[in-house]
């Protein structure tokens, strides 16, 4: 949602002393307070993005990412979703068609254009990390990341874009990115993408985890028939989820907010009992090929979004209703469209 908010943070005044790639703090946090009793970790690095070798639990991975623990209260073991071969997770923001920042440990080699400091609120259970582009200081992403009030399933990542640069910005873009590698078959899984025809805020879609975070270029899909559209278990394959928001213009002061969430469940219908339950209106779940079968299990991975535009899952009509709902998605492009232009 867009917000105006008069009162500029010290947090952000701040960045404009902070030089680009300073040193790591990172963290791993947990759904549960009590890391021996926590089913799901998630490792955040200072610029916001994902896979950190900072406290790692992984026993797959050098990093934690998204992780799930398939062990016991007496025993851990924590397998990761996001790091096995490949550290790419992340994100990145544009304006103006011309001007980006992004983070990627992986495919991006790390933060490109954005200055950032530790991470602050650090808990066992929440993180917040805060990053400005260094050649337009006033533009910021705050990502707050803790447990889901909707479900203890899932981490909810509260995401920021501040203009505080003293003009308008246009065209602002934000990319989030993964490569799922679903244990115990982490270069081969099934990747499904829910919610693209009704997220009127989405740009672009697909299954190309290796993507760059940089808004402002695509590397295209790994598979041409996920672009753009819902898919089910598409693979088996070494792929992951790519989405590109276009949430318009920013004046001097405003704000848009909207959450991420990830986290993983025992199974497919633990999965979309959580991604109801937190109202989300895009995601991804990335699942393993164990046995050549598609079943869920031992986990489903969740990446979602909410505040995008769209409608949540659980609420999408019926085949016989579609027919309205486009007509108001229609009416609704169209109101955007003019009050961009």
């Amino acid at each position: 949602m867009k917000l105006i908010n008069s009162t500029v943070a010290a947090a952000v005044l701040a960045l404009g002393s902070i030089a680009a790639g300073s040193a790591h703090a990172d963290t791993v946090i947990f759904n549960n307070a009590l890391a021996a009793n926590a089913t799901v970790a998630l490792g955040v690095n200072d610029d916001g993005s994902l896979n950190t070798a900072t406290g790692n639990v992984a026993q797959n991975s050098s990093r934690t990412g998204l992780a799930y623990n398939f062990g016991t209260p007496e025993s851990s073991n924590w397998q990761d979703s996001t790091s096995p071969g490949c550290f790419c997770e992340g994100w990145g923001v544009s304006v103006n068609g011309t001007t980006s920042g992004y983070a990627n440990v992986s495919t991006d080699g790390g933060p490109v254009n954005l200055s950032f400091g530790a991470a602050t609120g650090v808990g066992p259970t929440s993180v917040t990390t805060l990053a400005a582009l260094t050649s337009l200081a006033g533009l910021t992403v705050t990502h707050a990341y803790a447990v889901s009030g909707a479900t203890s399933a899932l981490f909810q990542s509260t995401v920021t874009i501040r203009n505080d640069t003293g003009a308008t910005v246009n065209d602002v873009k934000y990319v989030r990115v993964m490569d799922w590698d679903i244990p115990p078959t982490e270069f081969a899984e099934y990747v499904t993408i829910k919610g693209t025809a009704t997220t009127t805020l989405l740009e672009k879609s697909h299954n190309n985890g290796f993507n760059t975070a940089n808004p402002l270029n695509d590397f295209g899909p790994r598979d041409p028939a996920t672009v753009d559209v819902d898919f089910t278990d598409n693979g088996i394959d070494d792929h992951g989820a790519y989405f590109r928001f276009n949430f318009g213009s920013l004046d001097d002061g405003e704000e848009y907010t909207f959450s991420i969430f990830y986290g993983a469940a025992g199974n497919e219908a633990d999965a979309l009992a959580a991604v109801a339950a937190a109202d989300i209106e895009l995601y991804s779940f990335g699942q393993s090929s164990d046995g050549g079968e598609i079943t869920g299990s031992p986990a489903t991975f969740i990446f979602g979004f909410s505040g995008v535009g769209g409608i949540p899952v659980g609420e999408v009509p019926e085949p016989g209703s579609l027919a309205l709902v486009g007509l108001a998605l229609a009416g609704l492009c169209y109101a955007r469209r003019r009050q961009q232009a």
